[in-house]
């Protein structure tokens, strides 16, 4: 007999296809046969181990988050709850071209340090591993959900160039290149950069179209944090969008928003602008989460040029008078590059993490709230914190608009991303409640998109453009990752004032045809694994 039977659960299968009724039979990790309309039919119903009545329930793939900063947390925290509550049976990792594979020892202690507020300070954690098939081997000893990687652009460029502002010599580049193609051959699905952060920010075009060149010939995808989602959004995404043409790349554009005073009402601009692209041929996806907060360091706000030479240069300009008025000038009068090119806004910068403990106080607030506290600029508190925390704080930037997220999401390339930093005290909800909300706020409640519709966004449309061809849909001989959930009541939990509450109506989440949600609760299983895609040239 097989392992298991689902029985008369609502199929929504990834396509975007109409649901149907049916019996879902898995079997040595996979949906070994689908049954449609078997009660109403009266034929012989299949048999297994266990069944599960899934009467009520609409049954899915597991959803597929495309934009996750988990990369120490899956090893830290076996049981992932924050993720495998939600039905996320894939996470992609390495995002916004800074994450710790490759690395040598030097590369990986100012990489630790640079995203101390993305994934803490990894005290915690034996970097046993230097490349990027070695990472991958570390997450194959078991994780609580399965996990794909890019090449971190970012991290390539430290290892090889350094953290200053300057261009790759023609050897740095060869050595860049290589890398890159490494990380492809050992299973990554693409490469990713963070063009606000440094030392990726310090890639000119012409560096970042050649190593484009490289993961188009291993079937990968390009994944960029664009220069700006500010002053300079619109002109950011044509830029990415030429770079992938030149390059022959496929480009996901990651967490596509339009944020700032500057953007408000303008996402039908963009949406145009992707429009014209597919219409030419590109070959372009893109993620949101559906939120209008960011989510980022404190330290990425600081103008590029502050940031050049690593977090020790950093915090030197930061202890010198002089140079802090000028970074002080650069943030509230011109806008920095690091804050998308407009003059910050300090009651929109909220503090929702710090790395030392006796920090806390300033968690919850804004920095001008926590300033006014002090009766001091809110500069001057910024720049202690800074200092003081050794660059680690965490913010929230309420930037967003409502109508952007919305109208983005109803792209017909739009994929779910949460980009969802788990660190802090009071971290960004999305980390929590990003695929639930979507069905709950934005089908059910709102309709602005169709269940079947969303659930393709969640699965089939990102497993496509990772290039799967056995996750992302209820399929016959698929893996069987999978997701039941309530129509009625899924809802995400989590929100700014209470982030890591739990969602509600998603009771059973498989991997790998095993229950790591069960009945609501998490269960003790590690079916989750590296997922990685084999290159189609070498």
């Amino acid at each position: 007999m097989e392992d298991l039977v689902i029985r008369d659960a609502d199929v929504v299968d990834g396509t975007g296809a109409d649901s149907y009724r049916a019996d879902v039979v898995v079997d040595g990790g996979r949906i070994v046969s689908i049954v449609k309309e078997a009660a109403a039919a009266g034929c012989q119903r299949p048999k297994a181990v266990r069944e599960l009545d899934a009467e009520g329930l609409v049954l899915s793939p597991g959803f597929i988050d495309m934009h996750a900063h988990s990369d120490l947390a899956l090893l830290r925290d076996p049981d992932h709850s924050a993720k495998a509550a939600q039905g996320v049976t894939l996470e992609v990792l390495g995002q916004d071209g800074l994450s710790y594979a490759p690395v040598d020892d030097r590369t990986l202690d100012g990489v630790r340090r640079s995203i101390a507020g993305w994934n803490g300070s990894g005290d915690d954690i034996d970097f046993d591993w230097r490349s990027v098939g070695e990472y991958l081997d570390r997450l194959d000893r078991g994780i609580a959900v399965n996990a794909a990687y890019l090449v971190p652009q970012g991290t390539v460029r430290a290892l090889v160039v350094g953290w200053d502002d300057r261009e790759a010599t023609p050897t740095e580049l060869d050595r860049m290149r290589r890398l890159v193609a490494e990380g492809l051959a050992q299973g990554a699905v693409g490469m990713s950069s963070g063009l606000t952060y440094t030392p990726g920010m310090y890639a000119r075009n012409a560096e970042l179209t050649e190593l484009c060149r490289v993961v188009a010939a291993y079937g990968g995808y390009y994944c960029p944090h664009q220069r700006s989602y500010g002053a300079g959004a619109l002109e950011a995404y044509a830029e990415m969008v030429e770079l992938s043409r030149q390059a022959g790349c496929p480009l996901h554009l990651a967490h596509a928003t339009l944020n700032f005073g500057v953007n408000e009402g303008r996402a039908p601009e963009l949406l145009a602008l992707l429009d014209d692209a597919l219409a030419s041929g590109a070959d372009v996806t893109l993620d949101t989460y559906p939120y209008t907060a960011g989510c980022t360091t404190l330290a990425a706000l600081l103008p590029s040029w502050a940031s050049e030479g690593g977090p020790q240069e950093i915090l030197r300009r930061l202890t010198d008078d002089g140079t802090a008025e000028r970074i002080r000038h650069d943030l509230e009068t011109v806008g920095s590059d690091g804050c998308h090119g407009v003059p910050v806004d300090w009651d929109t910068i909220e503090i929702c993490g710090v790395g030392a403990p006796g920090l806390g106080e300033y968690v919850g607030r804004t920095v001008r709230e926590s300033a006014a506290l002090r009766g001091e600029a809110p500069w001057t508190t910024a720049r202690r914190l800074l200092v003081e925390d050794r660059l680690a704080p965490a913010i929230l930037q309420h930037v967003g608009h409502e109508e952007n997220v919305r109208a983005i999401m109803r792209h017909r390339v739009h994929t779910g991303g949460s980009d969802g930093i788990l660190q802090g005290t009071k971290p960004h909800p999305r980390a929590y409640g990003t695929f639930p909300r979507y069905l709950g706020r934005y089908v059910r409640e709102l309709g602005v998109l169709s269940l079947e519709e969303c659930v393709a966004r969640l699965t089939g449309r990102p497993a496509a453009r990772l290039r799967l061809p056995d996750r992302g849909l209820v399929r016959e001989g698929h893996r069987a990752d999978l997701v039941l959930f309530d129509p009625r009541t899924v809802a995400a939990g989590s929100a700014y004032d209470a982030p890591r509450t739990p969602p509600t109506g998603i009771p059973y989440v498989l991997i790998d045809g095993r229950f790591v949600i069960e009945d609501g609760r998490r269960t003790d299983v590690l079916a989750g694994r590296a997922v990685r895609r084999s290159p189609v040239a070498g």
